[in-house]
């Protein structure tokens, strides 16, 4: 035998071997043509590793070592010819063919003999690395050959260890080629290709070369790109495979079942070759696995083996279903196959080896394989996965688990990561308002999600709490929209789901219902909640009419809660007046006409009427004694069926509604609505509801009764042209607005609009104050997106100039904080800024042009959230220069104050500011840029600054655009010439005719043609008189320099510029103001701009202005004025600028109100530029003006966080005398703490205490109702606390000023809801107080850490009360119960000093288990508002408290006693309260959750500072506790992964974080 492979005699044993080699290479050739040809396709033709590996194969092909090394193994595989040529023919003989040729053929050498028969053959050979690579490549080919042959493979098995014994295998590249050859043959088969397997299969048989590795499948995408993939079913490699025919003969009578039979026959013997295959695979994993392989080859075994395990049933293609069930048939063999796998799966992910973290099985898709096996093995392996799973929830949840409900308090938004969405659809995408967690932490959301919570679970428990803290709080329309599902029995069949609802008809249903329970306790106990009422029966109709409650279902449901549960509850007529609000929707009416069950449903809702005395001096008492007789007259002309149910007394009673209102309106007599007596206005809150339509035309009457006057021809009106305009009269009283049934609110809107939009008659504006007043008053019923609304009704309303005017003037003056509540600003703004964008280059349209631009830069300066500029998110904006600026100026804002909420937000920005400076020149200076944040900066920073181009440019036309304003200016220009330059000059030398102006006054106004310059102006596009209104300042701040540099006097220079600037603003009002200082501001790089706007907010004209419009206007809150308006000339109100050619009179609108949104951004500039003195006296000249301001809260709050560190305190204290402070709910404490004399003086914690109190009880969502409270705990609470209110606040020192009872949206309008109201009041008094930011940090942290015992203590009322100590007597090694174990080892449980808290149970109507909790989450909440220079400072004292616990820092613990002390510290603070027994980690590891649940995206940057300040980690106690704060992060970091990268480099040596992880969740 040595003698003939060493002589090369082999041939002569094996005559065919060159036959089959020149079969080989012509199928070689064949393969690798395809395989160019695949490159080609694929771009890698020029790719230099492919053509190495191209060359390397050709060089193994072609090898003389390949033949003796095939022959060798064909001798061991006793492969003789004529066997090896009918394998590659794929014709299995019979039984007898091979019964004979298995008694003839000659028996293959020992297996002993083969290694050194190999040893001896690669003597005679000098390149081992490609012999080993040509090995390797044999043996792979051999494998998928032998596959179904028993003998065969266990020599192939025997070969492999044989060579491993003498290291000639590498394992790390003979595992990854053989599962990709694998792979590319299931593909073939999965594809159904016989021939084409046969080719592939022959092509590895007899070239013993692999193809390159680009041209193999991806095995970690094989199963989506080979959905059918080929999967074991009956065999497992036995003795050598007999085809189904040898074990059942095809003998059928049925002769069209031949084909069928053949297909199954097919499908059964490729799932046999292949399940052989597998098994032998995994039989040689586990031979490599015994020695040291890479990662990545751990990583490509797991992966190939993963997906055969998940896709171990899928069914082949071809094959119907009946076929497949009946002929595929799970044995034993499939699962011998399955434990082959399992076998190798477990040694991966061995604890002790580590090769793969368990947490690739964790996070794969095996544990929800659709059909498992009935195998133990395989469910012992899906078991332990959710067994980590729950070991790692640990670290991935939040450890409170009521952190995932809203607050409404700040906007969260919904991440863009989904490619099919962009623009507006993607930037008004939001978070739903409550996260189903799963168990890795990520949200789950959606309607398939809400539809299988169970009612009585925690996550049913968590969306009621939800749905409740709505109904009491009323967020917007467009919060209830997002979340809501229509009930199933008004849904349509073909209806998509909606991904972003959570909330379903069932879960909304049992929380209205809830509510209503509530008001029922609140009004019994003699507390006046009207106004709850009045606001609950807005979103009662919304929900009603929206179809988001199953009226019937509903019905049956109150009936039984208030007449089977709370039977004493009921005793008003209250749910009564509820139900009649809505009988007139067409859903409720659908079921009182055509149900099946309408009788029933009928008795249901009359059976709440309740008989009680009224009173007759109380318009509520009147209506609710009425409303059951209004409810039955509605019901009794809806249905004849349902008539003899109804109460015939309350029928009887209606005649007195009907004669009460033939007295009140006989003749010709008017309801005088501003003189009603209390029973007036009741009576006529009870016609609403039975008269609607009478009621309408009554008050359209009365809004009309003064009658009609008509303009008085003037300048702006022909001789013959007449303009009618109403009379004024008082508009309707929102007290008694607010009583009027939201059906007849409803009809008062739509006359309302026809007659202000629509009619011929200029509507006076007692009538315009009127609509937006019920707008207001049922923000949800009644909102409308006017201008969408509009054009619906009549396309040609916008396209009439008053139409548009009104509607530009309602919007920026009145209904401005009512788009931002409902989220509608940014679509709002897309709107006007499309009109506008038409009329900037339209001439001579100056007032509606200059009025939607300043609606767009209230727009601008409301949003608080990141915005795109423009609907679509592609091209350049449609905004004019000045919005452009102040674009980028509210970007800065919203970024540094409140951060970016979506990563991909940040990627998005770039192209957000090339929208916006494509058609921008401006530049900004150094000193507005250092306050920018640092995102904004960086891109802005490169940007040229063009000022001295504009000079330029000015310079080489001045000779030409002065002798132009010459003829055109001087006191005796010829009129006429006006008409020629208007016509003929060039547009690049128009922008230049105010600085020519200029130049030609020489100080001296008059002396300059101001009728020809006027009316040139005035003839300009807006946007031309915009651009020469910027190139004026430019050109005069050049002309300072010079003429300073000639010798001139600083102060003479600044008295004439401001006497030209007086010129062109009041002497002869030809510039708009607003636009004038807007452009003075932007420059101010130079020192004599700030100063001259300075001066022009100094004089006395602007002065005058301002005073007059505060007269003319009254009180800011314009909803409670009951006189007649008064209507401000045109010319007065608005200028000669604005006014020319304008013949509709103005309703609100005025020069001094286009300042309100300009002078904020003058203070932010001047405190930009350290000119602090110069912004105190603005704000001293203009706080009592800028309470007209619709967004002062906003701004307050905005400028504070803005410049935080940078504001001294009177500066402070000026900027908060713009609020109207009896009206803001501050502590009564606050005005002493920023007042002190000491400012280094810490607020005591009680202080802090008392601000965490007030969130605690009206921010965080109340406690459901399965707290220890018992079935009714949230409703004792809200009594508790609206009777400690009523009763005790003045009582109580540091007791938040908050009026009792629910507010009207009108009243709190900035900035919309009660619970932004105190969550922003807390954070402006945390920004306005006279200390830094580690001593409030340090303050909450220290009230976090003590906030459990202390409370116990102000329950128990005396200090060391038992069970404070918690359970250090029975646990000695873990931290102590008392939340004190961070501060030594006394582990001392007193109070900490300056908290006094003897009545903070009581106050909040919480025990104090429960309190505690809350005021974590409210101390987090408050802290995620904050600036991130309070972030840093939380992240340090965070670390502090971690590393000085006394169990950590104590070097004699063993790490069982600091296992068993990490365990305890990290128990969830929800229970550990109820058994006293929290900790300080505990409670600040529930801090930081709380306090990362409600932080932007973009201000996640800094978390891993945590980890910084707790480096160096010495233990695995740290390290587990580090991964608990991290923990919950990365579910929202997934997609950000600079940020994932940064929070997951915990270790000091930078190690790989699934190791660590790993390593958690072993522990």
């Amino acid at each position: 035998m040595f003698r003939t492979l060493g002589g090369g005699n082999v041939s002569n044993q094996t005559p065919t071997t060159s036959d089959s080699g020149m079969m080989m290479d012509q199928n070689t050739a064949h393969h690798q043509q395809l395989q160019q040809q695949q490159q080609m396709q694929n771009g890698q033709r020029n790719n230099p590793s492919s053509s190495s590996t191209s060359a390397t194969s050709r060089a193994l092909q072609f090898h003389p070592a390949r033949p003796a090394i095939l022959d060798l193994f064909n001798l061991y595989l006793g492969r003789t010819a004529q066997q090896k040529s009918d394998e590659s023919a794929r014709e299995p003989p019979n039984k007898t063919q091979k019964r004979i040729s298995a008694l003839n053929r000659d028996l293959p050498p020992r297996n002993e003999q083969f290694l050194l028969d190999f040893e001896q053959l690669l003597s005679q050979f000098q390149d081992q690395d490609q012999l080993r690579a040509l090995t390797e490549s044999t043996l792979i080919s051999l494998v998928i050959q032998c596959r179904s042959h028993a003998p065969r493979a266990e020599f192939l098995l025997f070969a492999l260890h044989s060579l491993s014994s003498i290291s000639y295998i590498n394992w790390d590249t003979f595992l990854p080629s053989l599962l990709s050859s694998v792979s590319s043959v299931e593909v073939s088969i999965s594809q159904g290709s016989q021939s084409g397997a046969t080719v592939s299969s022959a092509t590895l048989t007899q070239s013993g070369v692999l193809p390159p590795s680009s041209t193999v499948t991806n095995p970690t995408n094989f199963q989506s790109s080979s959905p059918a993939s080929p999967l074991p079913s009956v065999h497992c490699i036995g003795s050598p495979a007999q085809s189904v025919a040898e074990q059942s003969p095809m003998k059928s009578p049925d002769v069209g079942g031949g084909q069928q039979s053949n297909s199954r026959i097919n499908l059964i013997t490729r799932d046999n070759s292949m399940s052989n295959l597998r098994h032998l695979c995994c039989k040689i994993i586990l031979i490599g696995l015994k020695f040291n392989l890479k990662p990545s080859t751990h990583a490509d075994v797991f992966s190939h083996l993963l997906n055969w395990i998940i896709n171990w049933d899928q069914k082949q293609q071809g094959i119907d279903e009946f076929d497949s069930a009946r002929y595929w048939k799970p044995d034993k063999a499939l699962i011998e196959w399955l434990h082959s796998c399992l076998d190798v799966i477990w040694l991966l992910v061995e604890d002790d080896k580590c090769r793969i973290p368990f947490y690739e099985l964790v996070r794969s898709n095996l544990q929800v394989i659709e059909n498992i096996p009935d195998d133990e093995a395989l469910f012992t392996l899906i078991l332990e996965i959710h067994k980590r799973r729950d070991m790692m929830a640990m670290h991935m949840q939040m450890l409170d688990q009521h952190l995932h409900c809203p607050t409404f308090g700040t906007p969260r938004l919904f991440p863009q990561a989904m490619n099919n969405i962009s623009g507006e659809a993607a930037t008004h995408m939001r978070y739903p308002a409550i996260t189903y967690p799963s168990v890795l932490g990520e949200p789950l959301h959606g309607e398939d999600i809400a539809v299988s919570i169970q009612r009585g679970t925690l996550d049913w428990e968590r969306a009621l709490r939800c749905i409740r803290h709505a109904l009491r709080n009323t967020p917007s329309l467009d919060w209830w929209k997002r979340v809501l599902l229509l009930a199933p029995c008004y849904r349509l069949q073909a209806q998509a789901p909606t991904p972003g609802a959570v909330f379903t008809a069932e879960m909304i249903s049992e929380a209205t219902i809830d509510r209503i329970a509530e008001l029922l306790k609140l009004t019994n106990s003699e507390i006046n909640c009207w106004q709850e009422w009045l606001t609950f029966s807005d979103v009662f109709f919304f929900l009603a009419k929206n179809g988001c409650l199953d009226f019937v279902d509903f019905v049956d449901k109150l009936v039984s809660r208030l007449q089977d549960g709370d039977q004493h509850i009921l005793r008003t007529n209250h749910v009564t007046w509820l139900l009649t609000q809505i009988i007139r929707v067409e859903l409720v009416m659908n079921a009182l006409n055509s149900d099946s069950r309408k009788v029933e449903i009928t008795r249901k809702i009359l059976s709440f009427h309740k008989e009680a005395s009224s009173d007759p001096n109380n318009p509520q008492s009147i209506l609710l004694d009425f409303v059951s007789s209004c409810q039955n007259l509605r019901i009794w002309s809806l249905n004849t069926s349902t008539r003899e149910y109804l109460n015939n007394e309350q029928l009887q009673k209606g005649k007195q509604i009907d004669e009460w209102w033939r007295q009140t309106t006989k003749g010709e007599r008017t309801l005088d609505y501003m003189n009603m007596d209390d029973r007036s206005i009741g009576m006529f809150w009870v016609v609403s509801y039975t008269m609607a339509q009478p009621a309408c035309e009554s008050v359209m009457n009365y809004l009309a009764s003064a009658g009609v006057t008509e303009l008085l021809p003037g300048s702006n009106l022909q001789a013959n042209e007449r303009i009618a305009v109403m009379r004024e009269v008082s508009p309707l009283p929102i007290s008694l607005l607010s009583g009027f049934s939201i059906n007849l609110c409803l009809k008062l809107t739509f006359q309302m609009e026809e007659s202000m939009f629509n009619g011929q008659v200029i509507p006076n504006i007692a009538m315009v104050e009127t609509y937006c007043r019920l707008l207001l008053i049922v923000p949800h019923s009644l909102f409308r997106p006017h201008l969408t609304h509009l054009s619906q009704r009549n396309t040609a309303t916008l396209t009439k100039p008053g139409a548009s005017i009104l509607l530009f003037e309602i919007l920026n003056y009145r209904l401005l904080s009512l788009y931002r509540y409902q989220g509608k600003s940014k679509n709002l703004m897309y709107d006007i800024t499309k009109m506008i964008s038409s009329l900037k280059g339209k001439r001579g349209d100056h007032r509606i042009f200059r009025l939607g631009e300043n609606l767009c830069m209230n727009l601008l300066l409301s949003l608080k959230e990141f915005f795109l500029v423009k609907r679509e998110g592609k091209g350049p904006t449609d905004f004019t220069e000045t919005l452009n600026r102040i674009a980028i100026t509210s970007l800065a804002i919203i970024i540094k104050t409140r951060g970016i909420t979506d990563f991909d937000h940040l990627l998005y920005l770039p192209t957000m500011l090339e929208q916006i400076l494509a058609t921008s020149q401006h530049a900004w200076s150094e000193k507005t840029l250092r306050y920018f944040p640092s995102v904004l900066r960086d891109a802005l920073a490169g940007r040229m600054d063009k000022r001295g181009l504009a000079i330029q440019a000015w310079q080489q036309a001045e000779t030409t655009v002065i002798n132009q304003c010459t003829q055109l200016l001087s006191p005796s220009a010829d009129p006429s010439y006006v008409v020629t330059y208007i016509s003929h000059s060039f547009p690049q030398h128009r922008q230049y005719l105010c600085a020519g102006a200029w130049v030609l006054m020489h100080g001296h106004p008059e002396s300059i043609n101001s009728a020809n310059l006027g009316r040139v102006l005035r003839e300009f596009s807006p946007e031309e008189v915009t651009a020469n209104i910027y190139t004026m300042v430019d050109v005069l701040l050049h002309h300072i320099h010079l003429e300073l540099q000639r010798g001139h006097s600083p102060q003479d220079l600044m008295l004439k510029a401001c006497a030209n600037l007086s010129f062109f603003i009041w002497t002869h009002e030809l510039l708009p103001l607003d636009i004038l200082l807007l452009a003075l501001i932007d420059r101010d790089d130079d020192p004599h701009s700030l100063r001259i706007v300075m001066s022009l907010l100094e004089s006395k004209e602007l002065q005058q202005r301002v005073k007059l419009y505060s007269m003319n206007r009254g009180q800011p809150e314009h909803w409670l004025l009951s006189g007649t308006f008064k209507r401000v000339e045109l010319q007065k109100a608005l200028g000669n600028h604005l006014s020319w050619k304008e013949r509709f009179p103005t309703f609100f609108d005025d020069i001094a109100a286009r300042l309100l949104p300009v002078i904020p951004l003058i203070i932010y500039r001047l405190i930009e530029n350290d000119a602090i003195d110069a912004a105190d006296r603005v704000l001293q000249l203009y706080n009592l003006f800028l309470h007209y301001y619709p967004l002062n809260f906003t701004f307050v709050r905005d400028i504070l966080a803005y410049f935080y560190g940078h504001l001294p305190g009177k500066l402070i204290l000026r900027i908060l005398s713009v609020l109207d402070v009896k009206k803001i709910p501050f502590s009564e404490s606050f005005p002493q703490h920023i007042n002190s004399a000491n400012a280094s003086i810490c607020p005591p914690l009680d202080y802090f205490a008392t601000l965490l109190l007030g969130l605690a009880n009206h921010v965080i969502p109340p406690l459901s109702n399965s707290s220890k409270l018992g079935p009714a705990g949230d409703v004792s609470i809200s009594s508790a606390r609206m009777q400690h209110n009523k009763t005790q606040a003045a009582a109580q020192p540091g007791q938040i000023n908050a009026s009792e009872g629910q507010k009207a949206f009108y009243q709190i309008q900035d900035p919309g809801t009660y619970t932004q109201l105190i969550l922003e009041t807390a954070v402006i008094e945390i920004l306005s107080l006279p200390i830094s930011a580690s001593q409030v940090v340090s303050s909450l942290v220290q009230i976090v850490v003590h906030i459990q015992p202390t409370l116990v203590q102000s329950s128990n009322g005396v200090h060391g009360a038992p069970g404070v100590g918690g359970q250090s007597s029975v646990l000695p090694t873990s931290p102590s119960g008392g939340s004190n174990d961070s501060f030594g080892p006394t582990r001392t449980s007193s109070s900490p000093s300056g908290m006094n808290t003897s009545n903070f149970i009581w106050r909040s109507g919480y025990t104090c288990q429960q309190l505690s909790c809350l005021l974590i989450q409210a101390c987090g909440l408050l802290l995620a508002q904050l600036p991130p220079e309070f972030h840093v400072q939380l992240y340090m004292e965070a670390a502090r408290v971690v590393k000085e616990c006394w169990w950590l820092t104590d070097g004699k613990r063993s790490a069982s006693e600091l296992e068993s002390a990490v365990s305890y510290a990290l128990l969830d603070p929800t229970w550990a309260a109820q058994d006293n027994t929290s900790t300080a980690i505990g409670n600040v590891v529930a801090l930081l959750h709380s306090f990362f649940s409600n932080l932007p995206q973009e201000w996640l940057e800094g978390t891993h500072l945590i980890i910084k300040h707790l480096r160096p980690v010495t233990s695995i106690a740290v390290l587990r506790i580090a991964f608990r704060i991290m923990g919950p992060l990365l579910p929202r970091l997934a997609n950000a992964h600079p940020l994932f990268n940064i929070v997951t480099a915990v270790n000091d040596n930078g190690g790989c974080f699934w190791q660590e992880f790993s390593t958690i969740s072993s522990c």
